[in-house]
């Protein structure tokens, strides 16, 4: 079964977005750490956002899916002008010739291989009010009963309580890499999948 899943972020609610980061942050009471989410039986998405920062490896083994739910195409694209800025999409079995398959088989393979992506936009990015994304992604046999999304976006240098005295525009163009996401992904509650990302906004410049 291959579902489509597309959604769209507005850029006005971003005050909205940090004054309740920063409130999360300064209470930091009911905060859990990763090691504290790796020892439990299963995560659910309560779980995960009272996570103070993106984590450093990842929460759930790729044996997890096991409704085997696979991402075959990705975009991202500026809903005012219809732009695509970023798209991608897994190639077709026809796509690859005997001699590529045979070159994958003898490497070793990364066992979190396609659970990380690499972002490079220019700093117009920033500027964009509505980007909308676009997801794709196929189920197996098995029922996978409500299928949750929650990505956590973190920028890792930034403290939002000093969120008045910086421009959070400039310190992710001038820390490329350093704005880092986690996305978690829940069948009936329970994390199934996770994956991370890694964005810079310095495409173009010197």
């Amino acid at each position: 079964m291959s579902v489509k899943f597309s959604n769209a972020v507005n850029a006005k609610k971003k005050q909205s977005l940090l004054k309740r980061c920063k409130k999360e942050e300064t209470s930091g009471d009911d905060s859990l750490t990763e090691q504290q989410l790796l020892a439990k039986e299963y995560i659910t998405p309560e779980d995960v956002i009272k996570l103070s920062s993106f984590t450093e490896g990842f929460l759930c083994s790729q044996e997890a899916n096991c409704y085997d739910i696979e991402f075959t195409r990705f975009k991202i694209r500026d809903m005012e002008t219809g732009n695509i800025l970023f798209e991608i999409s897994k190639p077709s079995p026809s796509e690859y010739d005997e001699d590529d398959l045979g070159i994958q088989e003898q490497e070793d393979v990364d066992p979190n291989a396609g659970r990380f992506v690499r972002y490079q936009f220019t700093s117009n990015f920033l500027k964009l009010k509505t980007v909308g994304a676009t997801v794709e992604f196929t189920v197996g046999d098995k029922p996978s009963g409500d299928f949750m999304l929650q990505i956590a976006a973190i920028v890792q240098k930034i403290h939002f309580h000093k969120i008045k005295t910086l421009f959070i525009g400039e310190e992710m163009i001038n820390n490329p890499f350093e704005t880092r996401s986690d996305s978690y992904y829940f069948v009936d509650n329970k994390l199934i999948m996770h994956n991370k990302a890694d964005y810079a906004y310095n495409g173009g410049l010197n």
